[in-house]
């Protein structure tokens, strides 16, 4: 390769880094705009009237990944006791969804009784099995942890994180021989 056109090739590889970067920047930007239509019109329209479960879980959605758990919390329970709410399977996500707020703001006991109750509504629900595990690892409740893996991988055994954190809970607390 000649020295002339060493700068050359740089140049080139720090404009296409330049280039991906921008990418990246751009659909970043246009996520977030959209993110941020949809929770102003959301709130707008909820503020006016009264919305349909589908529309307070959403907006709950969008807070909940803002980290803004109290409001979205709040959400939740208003999509819980909307009236067009229906099917067992949608009840439970929103109580999983309520569990997640409460385990996000450390409450564990709360984020338990929520699990419990999205798995009352469908028997087997892995990802709040998973949830479930979590807040009772938090809870240092290692026993009821182990076992709600358990069940979780017995629903559906290629679960990875139940996979992980069962053996992890089996390997720390084994007896010593």
């Amino acid at each position: 390769m000649d020295e002339s056109t060493l700068p050359v090739v740089y140049l080139g590889i720090l404009v296409a880094l330049l280039l991906g970067a921008s990418v990246v920047l751009v659909r970043q930007i246009i996520k977030t705009r959209r993110l941020e239509n949809t929770l102003s019109r959301l709130q707008s329209k909820l503020t006016r009237e009264k919305g349909t479960a589908q529309e307070y879980y959403e907006l709950g959605g969008i807070l909940l990944d803002k980290k803004l758990y109290t409001q979205a919390i709040a959400q939740f329970q208003k999509a819980l006791k909307s009236k067009d709410l229906k099917g067992a399977e949608n009840i439970a996500i929103i109580y999983n969804a309520l569990g997640f707020s409460y385990a996000a703001q450390e409450q564990y006991d709360l984020a338990i009784r929520q699990y419990k109750e999205a798995l009352e509504q469908t028997p087997g629900y892995v990802t709040a099995l998973n949830n479930l595990a979590f807040a009772y690892e938090k809870k240092q409740l290692v026993a009821q942890a182990l076992e709600t893996y358990e069940e979780a991988l017995k629903h559906e055994p290629k679960n990875s994180t139940a996979k992980r954190r069962s053996d992890s809970l089996r390997k720390r607390f084994a007896p010593s021989a």
